[in-house]
């Protein structure tokens, strides 16, 4: 009945709604900024303990103490590892005890392996019938005596004393190459055959026994007057200094 009344009545509705939405949103945003700013005291205790995952670790925050609990990566790694060596792989048997199995099949392979090396390792050098040595190879020269006075007895070779300083030589020139691992299996035997003045000078003789299939080589090489004399001085060289000294610089060989 009164157009006017009416619309003047709506547009006051409208907009009364809009300064009450507009007062709302106000009051949204300064909730969210300074409300969050001021917490009370019953948001303060809300939120005493928070807990974030990240990156596998966890990160526990105790806002009263403000203590700060922290697993990092290397936790989840061995926790990780720890979780797959208990994956069963194969029947029930979990992935530990297939690699400790593994290690100790690798352990008794190892043992196995070096029992068994010296019987399957021969050595072809080692492989020789002595009964073939027919080729004699002799040498002799003679050495000083150092500390030993001289007596007539030495001259007479079935003397006491001839015989027992005889058998002394004999066995430290026997001892000699047959320990020395190039020359031991051609050595036959030494001998000392006679002594004369001079401090005491003994006069010896080695005889070597060889094959006849390798007598030219072992006569250049193995069994040469430089390799039976080189032997025989180095041993004197490293002699202990007491019973029966020979002088090494006196060493005679042909």
């Amino acid at each position: 009945m009164y157009p006017g009344v009416n619309m003047d009545m709506e547009m006051q509705n409208v907009g009364s709604n809009g300064s009450e939405a507009a007062a709302r949103q106000m009051a949204t945003t300064t909730g969210n900024g300074e409300g969050h700013t001021h917490r009370g005291p019953q948001s303060a205790e809300t939120g005493s303990l928070l807990q974030a995952q990240c990156n596998g670790g966890s990160v526990e925050m105790k806002s009263d103490r403000r203590v700060l609990a922290l697993r990092g990566p290397q936790d989840s790694t061995i926790c990780r590892m720890q979780k797959e060596l208990k994956d069963v792989v194969c029947w029930k048997i979990p992935l530990w005890m297939l690699l400790l199995f593994l290690l100790l099949i690798m352990v008794a392979i190892v043992f196995i392996t070096l029992a068994l090396c010296p019987v399957f390792h021969q050595d072809v050098d080692e492989k020789f019938d002595p009964s073939t040595f027919n080729i004699s190879r002799l040498f002799k020269g003679n050495f000083s005596l150092l500390d030993l006075p001289f007596s007539d007895d030495l001259l007479v070779p079935s003397s006491n004393q001839s015989r027992a300083l005889s058998r002394d030589l004999q066995g430290k020139l026997t001892v000699v190459y047959s320990s020395s691992p190039a020359l031991s299996r051609y050595f036959s035997k030494a001998e000392v055959h006679a002594f004369r003045n001079g401090s005491v000078v003994a006069e010896y003789r080695l005889t070597f026994l060889m094959p006849e299939q390798q007598e030219e080589q072992l006569r250049r090489f193995t069994l040469s007057r430089e390799m039976v004399y080189n032997v025989l001085r180095q041993s004197l060289h490293q002699q202990e200094d007491h019973g029966t000294y020979i002088d090494p610089l006196s060493l005679t060989l042909v």
